[in-house]
């Protein structure tokens, strides 16, 4: 009986999953949506119960769509948001908001209620900074749990488990409490490359606690992503789901990092090529053989993807998000969302195929944006700057109202993105992580449209994999290596992803490229110098 594989993918808005032979071909997905609760002060919460009832749906669906036995499934892997879940005693839902919304035990990666708290830990200037490129972010954990322990005390108090999204869910799956490398590594301040967590960090932020109890609340055993857990799948996820007990369950990643583990080895080399998962927001993944420290840029990481290997993560906190929240500040966005609607389509595609037909070339669409320039930070600069507090720029605006304007909005937003993508590039390069090509996947970056455009502002030649959904290839990767389909994470990669297009720079566009880059580092410059103005 052929043998097939799970992966599972819970991003902001909703969880996946895709059912994948030992091959890497894809049979069939599901989906189902996933609610986010937002407020103002950068709050977004969300809740478990809500998520594992989505991701037991989808996997039932994608299996059945697939019409194969459920007793094939020999693995399955999860990845996920870095979004921190709060558990208490016998699997008690806590609320890290509103205490009338207990179902509301996440803290979502994007909610930053921690500012205030992340700049306090970077004034300290711990040495565990050094592997988050200098300066943790309000997305990452430790300052998320200081707002806990500073704002909620007794819900921190009651806590049993402080889980990364993707270690919850592999908990939820297996019963094991093994926390994956990636996870504790990228987003917890794990010092993956000497086996440990940094006691005295933890003391002097003021999560000292957490040391005391051994770092039980938090992850006593690392594990590399891929290992099986457990005994595999318990009685009752494997009811839920529709499967078998015993099931390998694999140790995950981050969502972004399975996107990469989906699609950097689909030329062979993975330190040549840079993974850019492009979807609500956008990560970068860069492999190198030995530490390259960035300013601005997380990392370096030790086997946080690539087992054996370091990676650096940068990447853009809002991506496709900031093209859809650009594309709605313009006075023809209701009539072209229209349009979109009456011919199938979602607004972006639809503005990228009319952009198509507006252009002599795909690479030619950059002159339709003429006189717009967009610095697209609406949540802040990820990299190379880490700053938070940054703001978008939107410069060329004048009296027109049209859709073929809005259009024009549209391509400058995309160029935006893909001049900040060559900033870190540049950046990365500047300090011992060069990539020659990229990888791009997340639905944001499936039209031919944006792909080639971040050829041209990058150049660099962007790859697409074979597989549609590479995030999602990238976790049953996990579960191929937990069910014993590969030896190890390394074998897989390649075995399963292929590239199936590649999105060469045109060259008779590369001067009009570097004009408008140079207008985006001005723009980002002067909106750094007002800010700075304004505080001095």
């Amino acid at each position: 009986m052929a043998s097939y594989l799970i992966g599972v993918d819970v991003g902001t808005g909703s969880a996946r999953a895709g059912v994948f032979d030992v091959a890497g071909r894809l049979l069939a997905t599901a989906k189902r949506p996933i609610t986010i609760h937002r407020e103002d002060g950068g709050i977004a919460e969300q809740s478990s119960g809500e998520v594992w009832k989505a991701v037991c749906d989808s996997v039932r669906e994608s299996v059945s769509h697939a019409g194969i036995d459920p007793a094939a499934v020999v693995g399955i892997g999860f990845d996920a948001t870095c979004s921190l879940v709060v558990r208490g005693p016998d699997d008690e839902t806590l609320p890290v908001g509103a205490s009338d919304h207990p179902e509301r035990d996440i803290i979502v990666w994007m909610d930053h209620r921690a500012v205030e708290q992340a700049e306090r830990i970077n004034a300290g200037e711990h040495t565990v900074l050094k592997y988050v490129g200098g300066r943790i972010s309000p997305e990452m954990q430790t300052p998320k749990l200081l707002w806990l322990s500073e704002n909620r005390p007794d819900i921190y108090a009651r806590a049993e488990h402080f889980f990364d999204l993707t270690d919850f869910l592999t908990w939820k799956a297996s019963g094991a409490l093994d926390r994956s490398a990636c996870t504790v590594t990228c987003k917890w301040t794990y010092l993956a490359h000497e086996g440990r967590w940094d006691a005295e960090y933890f003391t002097a932020i003021g999560l000292g606690d957490l040391a005391e109890q051994g770092f039980r609340r938090i992850g006593e055993s690392v594990v590399h992503p891929g290992t099986a857990l457990g005994n595999g799948l318990t009685e009752e996820a494997a009811k839920a789901m529709g499967l078998v007990a015993g099931t390998a369950v694999a140790a995950g990643l981050i969502d972004a990092h399975a996107g990469g583990v989906g699609t950097v080895a689909a030329g062979g080399d993975a330190s040549r090529c840079l993974g850019y998962v492009f979807g609500t927001s956008s990560c970068t993944m860069t492999t190198t053989a030995e530490p390259a420290f960035v300013p601005g840029v997380w990392g370096p990481y030790y086997s946080a993807m690539v087992p054996g290997a370091w990676l650096n993560e940068g990447g853009q906190s809002a991506a496709g998000a900031a093209i859809d929240y650009l594309v709605q500040l313009h006075p023809a966005f209701a009539e072209a969302k229209a349009l979109a609607e009456k011919e199938g389509k979602s607004l972006p595609a639809w503005l990228a195929d009319r952009a198509l037909a507006m252009a002599t070339t795909v690479s030619a669409a950059v002159q339709i944006a003429e006189n717009f320039h967009v610095v697209p930070e609406f949540l802040g600069n990820r990299a190379p700057f880490a700053d938070p507090h940054a703001r978008a720029v939107i410069a060329g605006y004048g009296t027109e109202t049209g859709v073929d304007s809005l259009v024009a909005l549209y391509v400058a937003g995309l160029l935006g993105l893909g001049y900040g993508l060559r900033q870190i590039i540049e950046t990365q390069a500047r300090h011992g992580a060069p990539v020659e090509t990229i990888s791009v996947s997340g639905g944001a970056g499936a039209h031919p449209l944006a792909r080639q455009l971040l050829a041209d502002a990058t150049g660099l030649p962007v790859e697409l994999s074979e597989c549609e959904e590479p995030v999602l290839l990238g976790s049953a990767m996990l579960g191929a290596v937990a069910a014993g389909a590969y030896p190890d994470l390394i074998s897989a990669m390649p075995a399963m992803s292929r590239i199936a297009k590649c999105s060469a720079p045109d060259d008779a566009f590369s001067q009009v490229h570097q004009s408008r880059y140079e207008a985006f580092l001005a723009l980002q410059n002067a909106a750094r110098a007002i800010r700075s103005a304004n505080h001095s």
